[in-house]
């Protein structure tokens, strides 16, 4: 993918790929908890499975992420890519035909070792962007992100009304249509000699994150991102809980904030970014849009009011510039023939998240929920969030005080190891 026509070619098809890909999920996030209850006999054995789906998930992630990085470094990011879309498509008929917990269980691990393939859209968007263009297209793939969970979850919760198993099969054939799609026209985009041999010792979750410490600069920014992450994961475990016990929203209010969510991630990542960058430069961005989550978090559980959710997703804008930001970041860092390794340890990153947050939300969760509706220590989680990003954006400011106050990465010279 050396041409820079062919740069500009490939990313429509990585966006249509990511955006298929994320629909396919977002149709499961409304149904899937439904269908692990029809398996358990309790409130309570419905939680802990769903717990436990979300724990095997997020495990399975954790250790695949960078084994397909690697793997995409070595053989291309489009073999890679394309057995990941297969695997997951056989993975969501396989559980809307799932006649057991254990059944259910066992393909919730593939798919989160497939789903991992995320890594390597990751390492596809640096392969095809230049340095100057690399926030900008980030920015382009988050929104296809949002977009692909505006439009996932409204669809899997009308199908799911008829039958829990629909929206499944509905996946799995988006799935399978996206990989044909990607069969037929999306190009390769790392060069032959900027490959590198699979070592299995680099493709080692572990020692993926600890040698991201020898790559200069880049440990610091993985430090930020990774508290940043976790933020998140504790806000998005928090969410429902916290908004039931608080303001009494039922599962259509919170689909309706999820809307928000998502068209603000559009707007920002899909358009606003690249013309505020024009204008500030993108460690100042990242900046601003550090403290604008700790205040946003803070504020989400401090509100007396269910509207002022709203009100709170619509000006944190600068928060929804942080991780397409940092990444750019990271990826300016990296050498190219490591881009695949590095993206991989960013989603092993968020797969740690995802083990961690519930287990430092759900009890401040449930110690909120004794307290009557709408007092604001039910907002005790939040608090968490807004701590935890706090800690990010102390880590951040200094670090990009003591860089090169340039755009071009504010980072020190391109990491080697």
């Amino acid at each position: 993918m050396g041409s820079t026509s062919g740069r500009q070619a490939a990313m429509p098809f990585i966006m249509v790929t990511v955006l298929l890909d994320m629909m396919s999920i977002g149709l499961i996030v409304p149904v899937l908890p439904k269908l692990i209850g029809s398996f358990m006999d309790s409130g309570a054995g419905t939680a802990f499975a769903y717990g436990a789906a979300q724990l095997v998930f997020a495990i399975a992630q954790f250790f695949a992420a960078p084994v397909l990085g690697a793997l995409s470094d070595r053989y291309g990011r489009r073999p890679v890519l394309l057995l990941g879309l297969v695997g997951m498509a056989i993975n969501f008929f396989v559980t809307a035909l799932a006649s057991a917990l254990w059944m259910l269980l066992a393909v919730r691990f593939m798919g989160g070792a497939l789903c991992a393939n995320v890594a390597v859209a990751n390492a596809y968007v640096a392969d095809i962007s230049q340095p100057k263009d690399r926030v900008k297209n980030y920015g382009l793939l988050g929104a296809m992100f949002g977009l692909g969970f505006i439009l996932g979850p409204v669809v899997g919760g009308v199908l799911g009304n008829i039958d829990v198993r629909w929206p499944f099969f509905l996946a799995g054939g988006l799935t399978l249509l996206n990989s044909v799609y990607g069969y037929l026209v999306l190009p390769e985009s790392l060069p032959v000699e900027h490959r590198r041999q699979f070592d299995l010792v680099r493709a080692n979750p572990f020692s993926s994150l600890l040698r991201l410490r020898q790559l200069k600069g880049v440990e610091t920014l993985m430090w930020i991102m990774g508290l940043s992450i976790l933020a998140q994961f504790c806000l998005h475990t928090s969410w429902f809980l916290f908004t039931e016990f608080k303001f009494g929203w039922t599962p259509k209010d919170n689909g309706y904030s999820l809307l928000a969510v998502g068209l603000m991630i559009v707007i920002v990542q899909g358009g606003l970014l690249r013309v505020v960058q024009k204008h500030i430069p993108l460690h100042h961005l990242v900046r601003v849009g550090l403290v604008s989550s700790t205040v946003a978090f803070a504020a989400y559980g401090a509100a007396p009011e269910g509207w002022m959710m709203y009100a709170i997703v619509v000006a944190n804008v600068f928060g929804y510039m942080v991780q397409p930001g940092l990444q750019s970041l990271v990826a300016n860092a990296v050498d190219p023939t490591r881009q695949g390794e590095s993206m991989g340890a960013v989603s092993s990153i968020n797969s740690v998240a995802a083990v961690l947050a519930p287990l430092l939300a759900t009890p401040l969760l449930a110690a909120g929920a004794g307290y009557p509706q709408g007092d604001w220590r039910i907002g005790i989680a939040f608090y968490l969030c807004a701590t935890i990003q706090a800690v990010a954006t102390v880590i951040g400011f200094r670090y990009f005080s003591r860089s090169r106050g340039d755009d071009d990465c504010a980072v020190p010279e391109r990491a080697q190891v």
